[in-house]
């Protein structure tokens, strides 16, 4: 990887043997390594047995996440929040597992969309909960940086399944507690 962002370099027209450039291509591809992480690591060891038995049936909800990904179309970051609900249904998962999963997915070449979908199939599957939400809202740097540059826009994405999404008062109590 560090000979391919050389050549990038020199292919953009800058002298990779310039001092600020010299060791460029190894630092981009170790941030690149580290931001694409997620496909190195193992959901298993994420979880590590940190789910519990919980005779709680109340709405669990873990927000403003903060999540940075990096966008499959373009190889530009996305970042901003991510908000996390479920209905227990006998288990609980330890409560830094949450933000765990979020980044075991978005360290991954994404859209925002695939990722909602991703962490909240996940969830579901881990705890089987009655019902799961999750919102996240980020901001796009290809969208800010080139293209239409539009530096305040945000897109929001949401994936609600089960009671949340079946029950009227479950998804209204979500939306209300993540504002």
């Amino acid at each position: 990887m560090k000979e391919l962002y050389k050549q990038i370099i020199q292919e953009i027209g800058e002298d990779s043997e310039r001092e600020g450039l010299i060791d460029t291509p190894a630092r981009a591809a170790e941030a690149m390594r580290y931001l694409t992480k997620g496909y190195e690591e193992s959901l298993e060891d994420i979880i590590n047995g940190a789910l519990f038995i919980s005779e709680m049936r109340e709405m669990v909800i873990v927000k403003d996440i903060e999540m940075y990904s990096m966008c499959e179309h373009h190889l530009l970051p996305f970042l901003g929040k991510c908000h996390v609900g479920y209905l227990p249904n006998g288990k609980v998962l330890g409560l830094s597992k949450i933000a765990r999963i979020v980044d075991y997915f978005s360290r991954r070449l994404q859209i925002q969309e695939r990722l909602t979908s991703e962490i909240a199939t996940c969830i579901e599957t881990i705890t089987g909960a009655r019902g799961v939400a999750v919102v996240i809202e980020a901001r796009h740097l290809c969208m800010m940086m080139r293209g239409v540059e539009k530096q305040n826009s945000v897109m929001t994405t949401s994936v609600i399944l089960g009671e949340m999404r079946n029950d009227q008062s479950s998804r209204a109590e979500f939306l209300t507690l993540i504002k």
